[in-house]
């Protein structure tokens, strides 16, 4: 259990436009704005899936560097909260409202918090970010399969996410968000994997509150 505990701790922070000249190109040289104007679509498509999810629920597994599992039951809600319930037995929570996540460890009674945009979920969560100009589509092999890597390189210290969706027509624009690799700034790997989707839950406000564990009871 404190392997468990110790790894979900570390997990924490549980991440162009382009000018052509056509006057002197050659048929090779005029195939390759296709290739970057699909990417371009993709990348495009893949942010608007994102942003088209008004709520989902799922369950996940969370996987650590070393190998260390743990699952649980994520919902989300926009604009911006989500709920990470782990699995029974395992005293964590994770929380964002919309402004910040909110980690609270209730077997220590500790609490801490940081903005959304500030961690790699905020290509995720927060809808103000402009994905798209951050994001670069990784090659995958599989035509089903889109791979996108949001890093803002004025701001390294956000950390690295990638996305990967996967083509389901039953999804938000036709793309479904099946799992995200996390990398902080001192290159703490975290990967989410989620199955079991179901969209337009009905999801109340009051999901995305916590107990402070740091309130003394009364007795």
């Amino acid at each position: 259990m404190n392997t468990i505990k110790s790894s979900i701790r570390k997990m924490g922070r549980p991440v162009a436009a382009l000018s052509l000249a056509f006057a002197a190109a050659t048929p090779a040289m005029l195939a390759a704005p296709t290739v970057a104007q699909a990417q371009a679509s993709d990348i495009d498509r893949a942010v608007s899936a994102l942003r088209g999810i008004t709520t989902l629920r799922a369950n996940f597994t969370q996987t650590d560097r070393s190998g260390q599992n743990v699952s649980g039951v994520l919902t989300m809600k926009q604009p911006g909260k989500i709920r990470f319930q782990y699995q029974k037995g395992v005293p964590l929570l994770i929380v964002g409202d919309g402004r910040a996540l909110t980690m609270i460890d209730y077997e220590v009674r500790q609490v801490q918090r940081w903005p959304i945009g500030n961690s790699p979920l905020g290509a995720l969560l927060d809808p103000k970010k402009d994905v798209a100009r951050f994001a670069k589509q990784l090659p995958t092999g599989d035509p089903g399969v889109i791979s996108l890597q949001v890093r803002d390189p004025k701001h390294p210290e956000y950390g690295t996410i990638t996305m990967i969706f996967v083509r389901n027509g039953n999804a938000p624009g036709g793309l479904q968000l099946d799992s995200w690799v996390a990398l902080d700034s001192q290159n703490k790997r975290t990967t989410v994997r989620l199955s079991g989707h179901q969209y337009g839950v009905a999801v109340n406000d009051s999901t995305f509150r916590w107990t402070d564990p740091r309130r003394p009871v009364t007795r």
